[in-house]
């Protein structure tokens, strides 16, 4: 097994657009895809398994066991909006070629579905807490960076680590239109607060209404799926042991 992909369905989606939501800084991607698979009810249609992910499996009460996975979930709308493709997970890929075969498996079932436009979500870290966090975009063509400057973001400037950026690089080379939306975050635990600005600004840019009030709720799911990976540690844990070197990506 390299990279495996188990499609349950494949669904008539009305000029879907692809919003990624995997771990990265602050698990705000992570926290935002996990809200709106929830508040939309948005419906499982294929898993991808690679052994570019954690070589791990975790244990459950009952005695049985879960690896790291992806997911992709559709979300039909009754509006004449466009309909969603949700791509949430426990983990990126760990390896470079793992993070390259991964996205470009994606675009390729992404593609199949009569997608072409790409939402990528992630955090961008800072040192100091801020009630209202700012907004970063870049985008794979000026049209589309103008629709993500509207939303109240600025210009981002540097590097996107991992899926959030290479997706963008790569679906522009594909012939796909998007962006990435990046939100302050301190990166130290699940930001919902960082969640709900990146949420309230993708709802804005697909006239999508999402209920957020919940959004607590999903950051502590995610928080609990983490730790049983080992991606973060609980403040008891953090007391104890000494900080271990971790690739954060965006």
């Amino acid at each position: 097994m390299v990279c495996t992909i188990e499609i349950y369905e494949k669904p008539k989606l009305n000029n879907p657009v692809l919003i990624e939501g995997l771990p990265g800084i602050g698990f705000v991607a992570n926290i935002a895809a996990l809200h709106l698979i929830h508040e939309l009810k948005a419906k499982l249609f294929g898993e991808i398994l690679s052994a570019s992910f954690q070589d791990l499996a975790v244990t459950t009460k009952t005695g049985g066991t879960s690896s790291p996975i992806n997911e992709l979930y559709y979300y039909k709308r009754s509006d004449g909006g466009r309909d969603l493709i949700i791509w949430y997970g426990n983990t990126q890929a760990l390896t470079t070629f793992g993070q390259y075969e991964l996205c470009g498996r994606v675009l390729d079932i992404a593609e199949e579905l009569g997608c072409r436009y790409m939402i990528t979500l992630g955090g961008f870290k800072i040192e100091e807490v801020k009630t209202t966090p700012q907004i970063y975009c870049a985008a794979t063509d000026p049209e589309t960076l103008n629709e993500a400057l509207n939303l109240g973001a600025k210009i981002m400037v540097g590097h996107i680590f991992g899926v959030a950026g290479l997706l963008i690089g790569l679906g522009k080379i594909r012939g796909f239109r998007g962006y990435s939306l990046l939100v302050e975050t301190l990166g130290t635990h699940p930001d919902a607060n960082a969640a709900h600005h990146t949420l309230s600004a993708l709802c804005k840019h697909l006239n999508l209404t999402v209920d957020l009030s919940r959004l607590d709720a999903a950051a502590e799911t995610t928080q609990k799926v983490l730790e049983s990976f080992g991606l973060v540690r609980s403040v008891g844990e953090e007391k104890k042991k000494e900080e271990q070197p971790f690739r954060w990506f965006i």
